[in-house]
């Protein structure tokens, strides 16, 4: 299924190929600790839940609509929280460019 990587360190927006399992969230974002937030009522942002704690290897932010920053990688995909839930997402991609800002 396909998702969208949001990468601050590179401050790009793709899409993807996912798996659709949790284990695929953490292997895109690069680490097992994993925190979502709704984005809408369908679509969810998925990121390192200590990924202002964590050490990173460079500065490398960005902000989603109205949720707070996040340093380093996220994943949007579309359903619930849960690994039964997940789906594509509703946004497309162009949608998704236009509520991202890197800092």
């Amino acid at each position: 299924m396909k998702a969208f990587l949001i990468d601050a360190y590179e401050q790009t927006i793709a899409s993807i190929e996912f798996d659709g399992s949790l284990a695929g969230v953490r292997a895109a974002i690069g680490y097992d600790t994993i925190e979502s937030d709704e984005i809408n009522d369908h679509d969810r942002l998925f990121f390192d839940e200590e990924c202002f704690i964590r050490k990173q290897p460079q500065p490398g932010r960005f902000k989603l609509g109205s949720l707070p920053p996040v340093a380093g990688r996220g994943l949007v995909i579309g359903g619930g929280p849960d690994e039964a839930g997940l789906a594509e997402p509703s946004l497309s991609l162009d949608e998704l460019r236009t509520q991202v800002q890197f800092s």
